[in-house]
């Protein structure tokens, strides 16, 4: 088919929908391709309904959901065998049921609009489900509603019962993030603050993007004593805080910065770069011969490590290439975006909870008057300067906590701190907002009072999928008043996003100025 429709992510083409061709470079087939494998996913969820389900159908229920992420898969003869793996498990049911489906986009305005938002934060659970899956961890809560929540995909609801699915799905996304926190901090440690530099050492080295820790944590045990660095890039900074990762002398720095920005990072840089989860753009003909894939990450052409049985994945090709590269033949200084060379990360819920009680006496005694959450999916349009503008101009009085990729409009910029806790406090990836919901809830616990009370504002970012989910279970814990931006989503409906506004008090970002004097009116 040489058309197209998604309207998944923030870049979308005018603002509506991309129809010829993916603004993130995904092309008409594998659109198509995608779709078909969602209808499929629905599909056999409504088979194994009742039945028991095993290991192969819960696993290519993950992987498939992930598959459909903004910048994770774009080649389609990879979603043809995970399309054929999904009718494989539907058939395994012998379900009386015929039942079809293949209208994701067709219908009432509103209604596709509610279908999508639900679609999108499943699509970004299954991310977070997957990462914690392989690190042996899984909730069979959170497992049954992948089910439950494509059979309702699949439905026809009411605009109000669309809602409660919508806020019930917000809660179970709370419990997935939790179970990932575990995961993470059961394999690596909790996460300590610590600081990054933003420069290159002399000699081989490698780059590994995206948000995958086991693979992180494979790749430093098999470089250990090889003479070979290792530089994390976009969501994978936060790696450094953890224990169990840090250890390793050779993961030395932070390379680049948000995702967006790949193609003239990597351009001609002397090394190997390996993309771990959905942070793939489609890389210059002059740097693809450097560029590695792993797991539900695919692009024609690139070369792809797979794991065995066990998980365990061979990186031997990409160490040979870091030696064949040899990296710079001098230490490079490079800078974020702000003009500086240090990052700090670390500040995930155990780190800032220890220090509680100095925040609690600091609020108490007038040194901070403000928390501002400024964090989310970075991305490539116009106006995301406003999260730079925002924190440079909130008062000096306020602490920033941050997450995800969103931060690196930012993080490089030396803020000072109050009364020695750091003005910019970063708790982690995307998916650490979990982090900032634990910090925010014993706040609230303290001063004997609702989030909503607390001189408390979210200023959020959103580009894809899992801003989605992220969004959906702040709102089913009854936050208000969240600034979303620097857009309104495409598959927002103007019914469902008044809905929003009336029900939860959704602000859309407007201008630095006009929304700090609102807030902090």
């Amino acid at each position: 088919m040489d058309n197209m429709f998604c309207f998944q992510c923030e870049q979308t083409a005018c603002g509506s929908g991309c129809t010829k061709v993916g603004a993130c470079g995904k092309q008409p087939d594998v659109a198509n391709k995608q779709d078909k494998l969602t209808c499929k996913l629905i599909e056999l969820a409504y088979a194994s309904e009742g039945k028991n389900r095993d290991k192969a159908a819960d696993e290519v229920m993950m992987e498939g959901l992930f598959s459909t992420i903004t910048n994770v898969n774009f080649d389609g003869s990879r979603i043809d065998e995970i399309i054929n793996a999904v009718e494989v498990q539907s058939e395994k049911f012998k379900s009386d049921s015929k039942f079809h489906f293949d209208v994701l986009w067709d219908g009432d305005a509103d209604i596709i609009s509610l279908r999508s938002t639900l679609l999108f934060g499943i699509r970004g659970m299954a991310a977070y489900a997957y990462h914690a899956y392989k690190l042996g961890k899984k909730d069979e809560e959170v497992m049954d509603w992948f089910y439950k929540g494509m059979r309702a995909v699949g439905g026809t609801h009411s605009v109000e019962e669309w809602l409660n699915i919508l806020m019930e799905f917000g809660g179970v996304n709370l419990k997935c993030m939790a179970l990932l926190d575990e995961a993470n901090t059961s394999a690596y440690g909790q996460p300590t603050p610590v600081k990054v530099t933003t420069n290159v050492e002399k000699g081989p080295f490698i780059v590994i993007t995206g948000h995958d820790l086991y693979d992180l944590k494979m790749l430093l045990e098999q470089t250990e004593g090889k003479g070979i660095n290792i530089y994390t890039h976009g969501e994978m900074l936060p790696a450094h805080g953890y224990p169990e990762l840090k250890k390793y002398k050779h993961l030395k720095g932070n390379f680049g910065t948000a995702w967006q920005n790949q193609r003239k990072e990597f351009d001609n840089i002397p090394a190997p770069i390996l993309f771990t989860t959905n942070c793939l753009v489609p890389p210059k003909e002059n740097y693809s011969d450097r560029i590695f894939t792993t797991d539900v990450v695919a692009f024609p052409g690139l070369k792809h490590i797979t794991a065995d049985e066990n998980g365990k994945k061979d990186f031997s090709e990409i160490i040979n290439k870091a030696l064949e590269l040899g990296g710079y033949t001098e230490d490079k200084n490079f800078t974020g975006i702000n003009g500086g060379s240090v990052l700090t990360t670390g500040f995930a819920h155990d780190a800032v909870l220890g220090v509680a009680d100095k925040i609690v006496e600091v609020i108490k005694n007038g040194g901070i008057k403000h928390i501002f959450l400024v964090g989310g999916c970075d991305g490539a349009k116009p106006g995301r300067n406003y999260y730079t503008e925002f924190v440079k101009k909130a008062p000096k009085d306020s602490l920033i906590l941050t997450l995800a990729c969103g931060k690196y409009r930012f993080n490089d910029l030396d803020l000072g701190d109050i009364q020695g806790i750091p003005r910019i406090i970063d708790v982690g990836q995307c998916n650490d907002a979990y982090s900032a919901i634990q910090i925010a809830l014993a706040l609230a616990n303290v001063f004997k009072c609702g989030v909503n009370d607390l001189p408390l504002t979210l200023v959020l970012s959103w580009y894809e999928q899992k801003a989605v989910c992220i969004l959906l279970t702040l709102l089913s814990l009854g936050i208000k008043n969240i600034y979303v931006g620097p857009s309104i989503p495409a598959f927002f409906s103007s019914n469902v996003l008044n809905v929003l506004v009336d029900k939860f008090s959704i602000k859309p970002t407007t201008t630095v100025e006009d929304d700090l004097k609102a807030i902090l009116k």
